[in-house]
């Protein structure tokens, strides 16, 4: 592991060993205002899903859930909350660079805040994401714009790890992409997404179905 990662893992091993679950243990209101879209029996996959509030979500709705984090901290912590919850998910741990991505596996990816990515990881990550999508299985995806740095309530200080509209556009221009909106909106997840932010939010299925 790069000295770099090796700095990030210790980053989120430190923010994920406070006793609360900092993004708290409610799922992100975007991911939940999707329900929707997603029936029981669905395979799903959370990426870097933290302290499991979004996965520990979808698997009470029905769905086969997996989900990696790079942190050991966080992913058990979300075990604990699935185990809390009465609910079965895939956890591993596991960074974006070496979790094994299966091909045309999920009918549905849940991308919540995964931010920290620079733009090379990005590129990677959201190259993964499409091919690890089914054929018409979706994405839903949520992040800051770079207005988010005049809020300073969440999310990374770095303006290239941030989203606009073109740049999704094109990072997903192979997938049918049905809603994609730049809003402001207020906050509540834990103690980390809290205030006025900057959000941009993503659905876009896979051809083929």
């Amino acid at each position: 592991m790069s000295s770099n990662a090796n700095a990030e893992l210790d980053r989120w091993n430190g923010r994920f060993a406070a006793p609360e679950y900092i993004f708290g243990t409610a799922p992100n209101r975007f991911l939940a205002s999707q329900e929707k879209l997603l029936r029981p029996g669905q395979r799903a996959l959370c990426v870097a899903d933290g302290e499991g509030r979004n996965s520990v979500w979808l698997a009470e709705q029905g769905l086969d859930v997996s989900a990696f984090d790079i942190s050991p901290v966080g992913v058990e912590k979300a075990r604990r909350l699935a185990a809390q919850r009465g609910v079965r998910v895939h956890y591993e741990v596991a960074g974006v660079y070496d979790w094994r991505w299966p091909q045309a596996a999920f009918d549905a990816i849940a991308a919540i805040f995964v931010q920290f990515a620079d733009p090379a990881m990005r590129r990677f990550m959201f190259e993964r994401i499409v091919r690890a999508l089914a054929p018409g299985g979706w994405l839903l995806l949520i992040g800051y714009t770079p207005r988010q740095l005049e809020h300073g309530t969440g999310g990374p200080k770095h303006v290239e790890n941030l989203y606009t509209e073109p740049m999704l556009r094109e990072a997903f221009a192979a997938l049918e992409i049905v809603h994609l909106r730049e809003y402001e909106a207020e906050l509540a997840e834990g103690s980390q997404h809290r205030g006025p932010s900057a959000l941009i939010e993503l659905v876009a299925r896979k051809p083929g179905a």
